[in-house]
C-alpha cells in the first residue's frame, strides 16, 4: 500500500505518526510529504523511507497515495500559519486515497462530538486505524 504522511511547519505531527508507524508496520514503506524542508526532515529522521517537500510534491504524492495520513490543517486553505496553499488542500482534499487526520485545533478549525484527545492520543488512534486498514487490504489478521 503506497502511504504518505503529510506535515507543516516543524514536521512533529508527522514525526509521531511516522514513528507509529514504523513500529506498527515495520516493513511498509513510508514516503513523507512535507510543506516545507524541515517538515519533511523530522518525517525522514523518524524513519520515513522517502521524501520529498513543497507545493507539487504534495500534490503529486496525494495523487499517487493510496492512504494518507495527516494533521487535518493539511486540507485547509492557508492553514498552518499559511503554509498550505490553495493547491496542496485540494490535492489532499480530492486525492482518491483514504485520509486519515489529526484534528488539531491550531487550525482553526474544531470537529463538534469529538472527545478532548492528546495530541499523543489522536496520532495513536490515527496509527492503529491505519494498521487496520494495511492489514485488511493485505488479508493479514489485526493483532
Amino acid at each position: 500500500m503506497r502511504i504518505v504522511i503529510m506535515d507543516a511547519q516543524g514536521g512533529g505531527v508527522g514525526r509521531l505518526l511516522v514513528e507509529g508507524l514504523k513500529r506498527a508496520l515495520p516493513d511498509q514503506t513510508l514516503i513523507a510529504a512535507g510543506t516545507n524542508a524541515l517538515a519533511t526532515s523530522a518525517m525522514l529522521r523518524a524513519g520515513a523511507d522517502q521524501g520529498a517537500t513543497g507545493e507539487n510534491a504534495i500534490v503529486v504524492c496525494a495523487r499517487q497515495a493510496e492512504l494518507i495520513l495527516a494533521p487535518i490543517g493539511m486540507v485547509l486553505c492557508d492553514a498552518m500559519l499559511g503554509e498550505v496553499t490553495a493547491a496542496m488542500a485540494a490535492a489532499v482534499g480530492s486525492s482518491p486515497a483514504h485520509k486519515i487526520l489529526i484534528p488539531i485545533s491550531r487550525c482553526q478549525t474544531t470537529i463538534a462530538g469529538l472527545p478532548a484527545l492528546t495530541l499523543s492520543e489522536a496520532v495513536s488512534a490515527a496509527v492503529q486505524t491505519a494498521v487496520g486498514l494495511v492489514r485488511d487490504r493485505q488479508g493479514t489478521p489485526v493483532r
